[in-house]
């Protein structure tokens, strides 16, 4: 049974390896990000995750668009072509692929931010949910 497992894992690492690419793009750790955002710097914070993950909470004032979405809704964010843009998704998978699209499409300055979203709920740093809808019946 052991070998098994031990065969099984090896598997999804080299698929989990395959599946990691550079995007090309900067990096950014939290604290960094949190000091531009104090400093009321003109920056972009581009959330990639579906709309459902980005609802349980987000990164004040970050944009949600879906990584899927990236293509069809540029045209939401070509003012910030020549400004900071900092993205994240929940480990980074999505957000490298984003990347990697808006560096193909002449935005200069992109970066990822270091730990994503997971990294930053773990580190308790501040963040904004979105507000509970009362249902009426």
């Amino acid at each position: 049974m052991k070998p098994r497992l031990f065969v099984l894992l090896t598997i999804i690492l080299s698929l989990l390896a395959a599946c990691s690419f550079d995007s090309g793009a900067g990096s950014i750790t939290q604290q960094q990000l949190l000091k531009k955002i104090s400093a009321g710097e003109k920056i972009l914070i581009l959330d990639v995750r579906t709309p459902g993950e980005y609802a349980h909470g987000y990164i004040a004032d970050a944009m949600n668009i879906d990584h899927r979405d990236i293509d069809s809704r540029m045209h939401e964010i070509t003012a910030f072509k020549g400004k900071t843009v900092v993205v994240y998704c929940l480990t980074g998978m999505r957000a490298s692929m984003v990347e990697a699209n808006l560096i193909e499409a002449g935005f200069s300055n992109v970066f990822h931010l270091q730990g994503d979203w997971s990294d930053w709920q773990e580190a308790g740093l501040p963040f904004t949910q979105a507000e509970e809808k009362n249902e009426q019946l």
